[in-house]
């Protein structure tokens, strides 16, 4: 079955919308709210949310919140404190995930890269051990620029696991291998995670180009827009032409908007770029889907 024939999850086939990529607390900043408080609020609006972390998983809080009947499934970001390129840690999380939500557990490559960018973002570190020390950054490129052996192993899992390969914070470079590699690996379903950030740095014209194999999603976050790292053109460029595009948040920051308004902002933004019901059905509800169905 191709990605495009896969059927969504029935719980998750019944939201309005899906919101890959929402930040809730422990993490390794201060967020805005728990597993269960975002998952009570996706609930009220309708909607269904996949839960991030950069200190690693959020396989079973997403279990838990399910098991209180919220909206709710998780992923796994393979920074160095959360053990790194392990594919251990990638078993422990889509067993801990469970097979209760019907959809795919979300694997992201490292995201703190150690790469020079100094965010806009007013964040607290969320203990005083990351505010001393930080996290300590890994790439998925070795000393001689190539992938490492170690993701082309978690690359290998993804055609027998129920994963979805998350570029991470990859650079533009980075991308292409991964995305290449990928393709010659058959590995089913590929994201690329917020590709407009200013450590990847790709455009809609990248996106278009790149994004143009068929396991290939390309996330659009509004927090790119939000901060400036992207400008109007380009943001509602990706929205209305990019094949498979995934519109997400990536919110959950204390000092950005809460959920709700963000629906509120995403229906105006919509409006505003021309786009007609349909594809905006395809960017918040059954792109997103047919990416995580099993």
């Amino acid at each position: 079955m191709t990605p495009a024939e896969a059927r969504p999850a029935a719980g998750a086939g019944q939201a309005a919308f899906v919101d890959v990529h929402y930040h809730v607390g422990p993490d390794a900043y201060v967020r805005r709210h728990t597993a269960v408080t975002a998952g009570e609020q996706y609930a009220r609006l309708g909607g269904w949310v996949v839960l991030k972390n950069h200190l690693g998983s959020t396989a079973a809080q997403a279990w838990e919140a399910r098991q209180q009947g919220l909206p709710v499934s998780g992923s796994i970001v393979l920074n160095d404190i959360a053990g790194g390129l392990d594919t251990r840690a990638v078993e422990q999380a889509v067993v801990q995930h469970g097979e209760d939500s019907g959809l795919r557990l979300i694997v992201h490559l490292p995201t703190v890269t150690g790469r020079t960018h100094k965010s806009r973002l007013a964040r607290t570190p969320a203990h005083p051990l990351l505010a001393r020390d930080g996290l300590r950054p890994l790439t998925v490129t070795d000393g001689e620029g190539g992938l490492r052996a170690e993701v082309r192993e978690i690359l290998r899992m993804a055609r027998d696991l129920p994963i979805v390969i998350s570029t991470g914070h990859a650079d533009g470079r980075e991308v292409a291998l991964l995305v290449e590699e990928a393709v010659r690996l058959d590995v089913p379903r590929v994201m690329l995670n917020q590709p407009a950030n200013p450590m990847t740095g790709l455009t809609c014209a990248d996106l278009l180009d790149i994004a143009s194999a068929e396991q290939v999603w390309a996330e659009q976050t509004a927090l790119t827009y939000l901060l400036g790292y992207q400008d109007w053109d380009d943001f509602s460029a990706v929205l209305a032409k990019v094949p498979r595009a995934v519109y997400s948040s990536d919110l959950g920051q204390t000092s950005q908007m809460d959920i709700g308004e963000w629906t509120t902002h995403s229906r105006d933004w919509f409006e505003k770029a021309g786009l007609d019901e349909g594809r905006v059905t395809e960017v918040v509800r059954d792109a997103p889907l047919r990416m995580l169905s099993l």
